[in-house]
């Protein structure tokens, strides 16, 4: 496995895996439970938006992750209780409400997120329950989303010409020795505008298509570490294929 990005936002590597493993990977990435807005009491909304659009908007802002009991594995049966639910206060009056402006005992990750625009005399007060889901339930329980590639094979040997060069629009290509060199393959996401180049001129030849590595990407949303998403994601898979064995025995 090779290693490309590595931050906190961001998962990239190369491996040669089955497409149907990594398909199996993405997919396991809405089966990690994760803190989001589920319900809001409105007690004031003098806003141009109905509720509904506001609690929408309310559920969709990323939550920093908390060790809670899902709701419905809790034994207040449903009803709510600090085991399974953190309240966040949302009050405002008169000015552009941002997501910062949610407080209690759960932090927001970005705090500039706009919800609604209240003019002068406008207020808006509210109560959030935010609890422990899974993407399956709804995609506001979802950590961050996950997507791959297949790895180009570049093969420049019989190219002499520079359009190609031009024509890349990641500046991968360069010239060596009267051939062409790929300086990152990584980079390249087969968009074939360099053969397409050389096809125009008709003075040389390059040849572009997927390779055998698989490029695995993971973005969170900032409820937890791209890291970690793929960390639990394998984790689930792998139980997941352990009830279907037992289910088969």
């Amino acid at each position: 496995m090779k290693i490309i990005t590595n931050k906190e936002e961001k998962l990239v590597f190369a491996d040669e895996i089955d497409e149907s493993l990594a398909n199996a990977i993405r997919r396991s990435i809405s089966e990690i439970p994760t803190l989001a807005i589920d319900e809001v009491d409105f007690y004031t909304n003098d806003s141009a938006l109905y509720d509904e659009i506001i609690a929408h908007r309310l559920g969709l802002v990323p939550l920093k992750n908390e060790k809670l009991t899902q709701i419905k594995e809790c034994s207040c049966k449903g009803k709510g209780c600090n085991k399974c639910t953190i309240e966040l206060k949302l009050v405002a009056e008169g000015e552009m409400v941002y997501s910062g402006k949610l407080k209690g005992n759960a932090e927001v990750v970005y705090d500039k997120m706009p919800i609604v625009l209240l003019i002068e005399g406008q207020k808006l007060e509210a109560v959030c329950h935010a609890r422990i889901g899974t993407g399956k339930e709804h995609t506001k329980f979802t950590p961050g989303f996950a997507y791959y590639r297949h790895v180009a094979e570049i093969d420049g040997k019989d190219c002499d010409c520079k359009e190609c060069i031009e024509a890349c629009p990641q500046n991968i290509l360069e010239e060596d020795k009267g051939r062409i060199k790929v300086s990152d393959v990584y980079k390249c996401d087969m968009c074939n505008a360099c053969v397409e180049a050389c096809e125009k001129k008709g003075k040389g030849k390059i040849e572009v298509k997927p390779g055998k590595e698989i490029m695995f990407f993971i973005e969170s949303y900032g409820s937890m570490p791209a890291k970690n998403i793929f960390q639990e994601a394998v984790k689930i898979l792998s139980d997941n294929l352990e009830e279907v064995e037992k289910a088969v025995k």
